[in-house]
């Protein structure tokens, strides 16, 4: 089965590449640096003849709230639009869990329009919703931060290993369209304050995490459960403190 995956020399994609490949699948890896560009349309046509699959696994360059719209909305109609014309017949992309409960944020309302322009295409599809990845962690840290403090809000996290994301992507991939969504998080939930209070003290961090109810998660402020998936979602195996302890 030829399988194109968008943003294919990614974090996620890459790994995705690289584990359908073992299971005798032909995944091809399309990015700007491979010659496939979605947002102009660039070599789209070409990497998508004879394939049954295409695995959106893309990000905005820019997060910033024009930009980061302006991208999933072109890249995702011109990807729509070339997958009609090609003929695949499963469309996947990976989305964020709580992305409809983020809407005050510019950064979930691009991607809440990626997944509605899925919806409407005709195309079979699936959206994989993953909760943030225990590599995401330096980042969300690095948002909230205000000189030596970073202030979060003391609301539960699933987070999940990008590795068990790009296998229940590619588990996803190869099986049958389920045209809505399926969730995936980690094994274990914490309080966003607290664990990147751990994870900053591991690395000898000097920030203060302060604790704030009202603090802000790229835009949105947060409920108890904002982060957290439904309990249907498929469970990873790998524990955030075993992955920490593999990064020192």
């Amino acid at each position: 089965m030829k399988v194109v995956v968008i943003g294919g020399t990614g974090l996620i994609g890459s790994k995705l590449v690289e584990k359908l490949n073992e299971h005798g699948h032909e995944a091809v890896p399309a990015a700007p640096n491979t010659g496939v560009n979605t947002l102009t349309g660039e070599g789209l046509a070409e990497v998508l003849q004879g394939a049954s699959v295409v695995v959106d696994v893309s990000n905005s360059p820019s997060f910033e709230d024009d930009a980061v719209m302006e991208f999933f909305r072109t890249s995702t109609t011109n990807l729509l639009k070339a997958e009609t014309e090609a003929g695949v017949t499963h469309h996947v992309a990976l989305s964020v869990v709580g992305t409809e409960r983020l809407q005050e944020s510019g950064y979930f309302r691009a991607k809440q329009a990626q997944e509605e322009l899925i919806k409407a295409s005709g195309i079979p599809y699936s959206i994989v919703h993953a909760t943030q990845f225990f590599e995401f962690m330096k980042s969300i840290a690095a948002a909230a931060t205000d000189g030596d403090t970073v202030r979060l809000a003391p609301i539960k996290i699933q987070p999940v290993y990008s590795d068990d994301v790009a296998a229940a992507v590619g588990r996803t991939a190869v099986g049958t369209p389920v045209n809505g969504v399926v969730e995936v998080a980690g094994p274990d939930t914490f309080q966003l304050d607290e664990l990147i209070r751990k994870g900053l003290a591991a690395k000898n961090d000097p920030r203060t995490v302060v604790t704030d109810p009202h603090a802000p998660y790229f835009g949105a402020e947060l409920k108890e459960n904002t982060l957290l998936p439904g309990p249907d979602a498929r469970i990873a195996e790998t524990r955030f403190a075993d992955w920490l302890a593999q990064q020192k």
